[in-house]
This record gives C-alpha cells, sequence and structure tokens, in this order.
C-alpha cells in the first residue's frame, strides 16, 4: 500500500483519497520570469514521477500545475527589458514546455494562468473579508489578518510568536500586523490593474494558488505539492487564505521537495552557483539529467556536480545496452522472474517513491537480461520489456537503445554515416587480413569517442 511522508503530520502514512479511486493533485508551478533553472527541473520531474506512478497504481489523477504570470517580479523584468508583460510572460512559458517536453515531464490536465483567474480570486477575498480573516487598509490594499486563523504555523511548525517578535512593517506598508500579508494590492502608476470590489489592482502571490487550486480541484483536495521554499510562508499562507475562506479542511498531504546545492551551498544566482536548465542541456543530454534528478530521494537534497551527472550517463548506458537488439516492445507476457522484480519495483516506490531503491531493481533486471542474453536464453526479451515498462514509470527508457547510444550533445565528432563507414573499411580490412589497418581504425574510432563492440561476428558501436 503506498505510503506518502506528509509534510502537514510530519510522518508517513497510507495514501488514502478522499474519493476512491481517484486523485486530486495541485503543484505550485513557475513564476514566468526567467528561464527554467534546475530547481524548477526538479520539480518538475518529481512530481511527474509521482503523476506516473499514481496511474500505474490504477487512479484517475486530476493533476493541475499552475503558471504566476503576475508578479513583482514579472513587472521590474518586463519594465527592464522594455517589453510588455505578456510578450515576457509568454516567451517564458513557451520556454517552459520545451524544458518540460525535453526531460519527459507529461503535460497536467490544466495549467491555470493567475491573470484568466482574477473572478476566482476576487471573490476568494471577499469571503475572507466577510468571515473576518481579512480586512482593507488605509491604502488601499487587503491584507489577510494572521491572528484570526488559529491554525497558522502549523504546516512549518513556526510558532506565530516568534515570527513576530523578529518581524517588522515596512513605512509603505499599511497592515495591522507585522505577520500580515497582502491579498490585493491597489494599483500603481504603470503597473498592470484589473477591477475589484476595493478599487483597481492586482492579486498578491498566496491568494492566486488558493484561489486556482481550490476552482480547479475543489475545496478540500488530496496532494498540494512543490518545492521546500514554499513550505514557508506561500503554503502557510495557502492554508490560512483557503480555509478560512471555505471553512473546510483545504489538502490531505503536503509534499515538498528539497533543495538543490552546490558545492554543499543552496542553488542561487547571489552565490554565482545558478544553473539552467538550458545550459545543463549543452553539455548533458535531457534522459540523462531526469536520471540525475531521480537517483536522489525527492525529499533528500540533490547535490549537482559534473561528477553525479557524469554518473547519470553512465548509468543509462548500462541499462540502454542492457535492451540493445532486444523487441522494443513494452507489452510482453506474464513471467514468474518479471513478476518478482515488478513487486520489489512497487515496494520501493509506495515507500514514499523511493526511486534511488526503485532504480537499484532496474540494476538488478538488467543485469539478469544480460546473463540471460549471454546464455541465448529468449526469457531476456521477456525481461527486456519489463525492464521498459518500468523504466517508463520513471519516465526513463523510453528510446530506441541504439538511438540513446549513439547520441551525442554536440556536433562534435563523426557522423553517424561517417561511423558506418569506417566499420565497413575495418570489416573489409579485417576480411583481407589486414588487422593493421583494422587496429588502426578501431583506434581512430576510439578517440573519437566511439566505443565498438564485436560479437558473434557483428560490429555495434555506440558514442563514450
Amino acid at each position: 500500500m503506498l505510503q506518502i511522508y506528509n509534510t502537514l503530520t510530519r510522518r508517513k502514512a497510507i495514501f488514502s483519497p478522499l474519493e476512491p479511486g481517484k486523485v486530486r493533485m495541485y503543484v505550485c508551478g513557475m513564476t514566468v520570469y526567467d528561464y527554467c533553472h534546475l530547481g524548477h527541473a526538479r520539480v518538475l520531474v518529481v512530481f511527474d514521477m509521482v503523476y506516473r506512478y499514481l496511474q500505474r497504481a490504477g487512479y484517475d489523477v486530476t493533476y493541475i500545475r499552475n503558471i504566476t504570470d503576475i508578479d513583482d517580479k514579472i513587472i521590474r523584468r518586463a519594465d527592464e527589458n522594455g517589453e510588455s508583460i505578456d510578450a515576457l510572460t509568454g516567451r517564458f512559458i513557451a520556454a517552459m514546455h520545451e524544458d518540460a517536453a525535453a526531460l519527459g515531464v507529461l503535460s497536467p490536465h490544466d495549467e491555470p494562468r493567475a491573470t484568466a483567474h482574477i473572478p476566482s480570486i476576487t471573490a476568494m477575498i471577499t469571503r475572507l473579508i466577510e468571515n473576518g480573516h481579512a480586512y482593507i487598509a488605509d491604502n488601499g490594499d487587503v491584507y489577510y489578518a494572521v491572528a484570526s486563523f488559529p491554525g497558522y504555523g502549523k504546516l512549518s511548525g513556526k510558532d506565530p510568536g516568534d515570527l513576530r517578535a523578529g518581524a517588522r512593517i515596512d513605512v509603505e506598508e499599511a497592515k495591522l500586523d507585522p505577520l500580515d500579508f497582502a491579498l490585493w494590492k491597489a494599483a500603481k502608476p504603470g503597473e498592470p490593474a484589473w477591477d475589484s470590489p476595493w478599487g483597481r489592482g492586482r492579486p498578491g502571490w498566496h491568494i492566486e494558488c488558493s484561489a486556482m487550486s481550490t476552482f480547479c480541484l475543489g475545496n478540500h483536495f488530496d496532494i498540494h505539492g512543490g518545492g521546500a521554499d514554499l513550505q514557508f510562508p506561500h503554503h502557510e499562507n495557502e492554508i490560512a487564505q483557503s480555509e478560512g475562506a471555505t471553512g473546510e479542511p483545504f489538502v490531505d498531504v503536503w509534499m515538498h521537495n528539497g533543495f538543490v546545492r552546490v558545492n554543499d551551498e543552496k542553488m542561487s544566482k547571489s552565490l554565482g552557483n545558478f544553473f539552467t536548465v538550458r545550459e545543463i542541456l549543452t553539455r548533458y543530454r535531457p534522459e540523462e539529467i531526469r536520471y540525475f534528478i531521480l537517483a536522489s530521494h525527492y525529499r533528500s537534497p540533490l547535490s549537482y556536480d559534473d561528477e553525479h551527472l557524469d554518473n547519470a550517463r553512465s548509468a543509462l548506458t548500462r541499462l540502454y545496452t542492457a535492451l540493445r537488439g532486444l523487441p522494443p516492445t513494452q507489452s510482453v507476457p506474464e513471467s514468474k522472474a518479471g513478476t518478482l522484480y515488478r513487486e520489489r519495483f512497487d515496494a520501493a516506490m509506495e515507500d514514499d517513491f523511493n526511486t534511488p531503491v526503485a532504480l537499484a531493481v532496474l540494476f538488478d533486471l538488467a543485469r539478469e537480461i544480460n546473463r540471460l542474453r549471454d546464455a541465448e536464453d529468449p526469457a531476456a526479451a521477456t525481461l527486456a520489456g519489463e525492464l521498459r515498462t518500468l523504466g517508463a514509470v520513471l519516465g526513463l527508457l523510453e528510446q530506441d537503445a541504439d538511438v540513446y547510444l549513439r547520441s551525442t550533445v554536440s556536433d562534435a565528432g563523426p557522423s553517424d554515416a561517417e561511423i558506418e563507414e569506417l566499420i565497413q573499411r575495418r570489416a573489409d580490412a579485417r576480411k583481407d587480413k589486414d588487422f593493421v589497418e583494422s587496429d588502426r581504425i578501431r583506434d581512430e574510432l576510439r578517440a573519437a569517442g566511439v566505443v565498438l563492440e564485436d560479437a558473434a561476428g557483428v560490429t555495434k558501436w555506440r558514442r563514450a
């Protein structure tokens, strides 16, 4: 039975959806003012993995991942670039979709945008005011009154009293309590604004997710996910807003993936250790990045360095080599051996999506395939199908083996056609017993990063 670690309760528990057989899941997506960085990639891949496994477990999943397309950072970046907000956000939404597709991330069922949900946002703020959880300040902003919500801090474990002791109110703010946060910001010259019962303005960041998630999934749903950096204050504020507006529990299970670290420091632009997905893709293939992310448990820190990505490349090479030359289909007959691997894989995934252990099962399966192939046992093909099927649950091993093994991240080195020509010349040299020439060609290819594998009179090749 699937167990998930719930940030709210701080323990693992058997997952029981609100509606049998169905799962409603919301994940905080990107604020679209720049390219996706590795932290964004981790959120995309982790919750894509969760989505895929929930489907494998037989659930009918409704997966929502929002887009924040109005925000202080967006306004500032558009102004710096001298372009419209629509042009900026449209460009980076397209880039996000390209990066997600490259990483093998499935599309969610819906991607609500904040600017398309202004009526839902203003309706929720109105309810909060009516319920005594929000107030209109003297400057026209609307604030959430944190003191009105007794459960504030239950997700993060933070004590409001301690938070209040270290907080202050900025000069331009008109809130009554340092912990209060903006639900609606009164219009400022040159900024985008929408009509509301409190005058023209724009929504605060936190209220957007409360409004969009409940609009798409209902007042009370199963899973809410995002990065660990969102646990406080964003997700804490979401709970206060949503439960304050509806009077119902908001989310049953909160899932947070760990931080990305570079040289034992959190990745950040200020430290100069900030990497976009596109930068990494100039040196590593998308599936290698995906494998690298899944090789660590989703709740643990993810340590970025070239060595870990090189290890991901080597690992995928081993797995694809086991599949090489075997039928590409994933529809395979049941087998006792396949069932054992499948049960071990599912047991790992049901233990809070333990992908490192699940990957270890794939390697055990690959070793058995290699053993059976060496023995010319036809069961190798059956287990190859199992390996592809289980790999696909993680979004891996979905390419043709030769395509992966012969692909490269750059245009450097000989083309496939040039390699095939050299291999044919080597075969001709060997036929003529000109072993000096055949060895020279092998060395030439090796120097170009091409590995030759001779077996049963056939030469296969892959890029190193």
